[in-house]
């Protein structure tokens, strides 16, 4: 029998998907406990709705993205911060702090935990970060580091 999973069965078929399964299995676990339904000819038509509707989300998604990710093209980041002698910063700036400045700086809200540092950052200087933007676009942003002394 020809079901269509409404959520993921673990070690039979995932949410979406379009599989023949045995007719006991389907009649008996299956549907009963409505983790599948049967593929008729209008359920297969909601199921492709449903994936078209899905996919449109996701060029949108990514559109906006790539306009964010243009957003930061050629901007440095400046983020001044206490230090002492020769550029040594007290601590070290931290994803929060660099959320902040985007924010701040550029405008664009983004989730500390798409921040990823190449190194820590405990001196002054021009450090390197990775964004992720999206699953599929990833921006390098440059920080200027520049220290306050206290």
């Amino acid at each position: 029998m020809k079901v269509i999973f409404l959520e993921d069965v673990r070690g039979v078929g995932k949410k979406g998907q379009l599989l023949d399964v045995s007719d006991g299995h389907a009649r008996n676990y299956l549907l009963p406990k409505k983790l599948a339904v049967e593929a008729t000819k209008s359920n297969l038509n909601e199921l492709a709705a449903k994936e078209r509707a899905a996919e449109t989300k996701n060029k949108r998604e990514l559109e906006k993205a790539l306009k964010i990710a243009e957003s930061f093209k050629d901007k440095v980041l400046v983020i001044s911060v206490k230090s002492g002698e020769k550029g040594k910063l007290y601590g070290s700036v931290t994803n929060k702090e660099i959320a902040a400045a985007i924010l701040e700086q550029i405008g664009v809200n983004i989730d500390k935990k798409k921040i990823t540092l190449s190194e820590t950052i405990k001196s002054t200087g021009e450090k390197q970060a990775f964004v992720k933007v999206h699953s599929e676009v990833t921006v390098e942003i440059t920080i200027d580091v520049r220290g306050v002394e206290s």
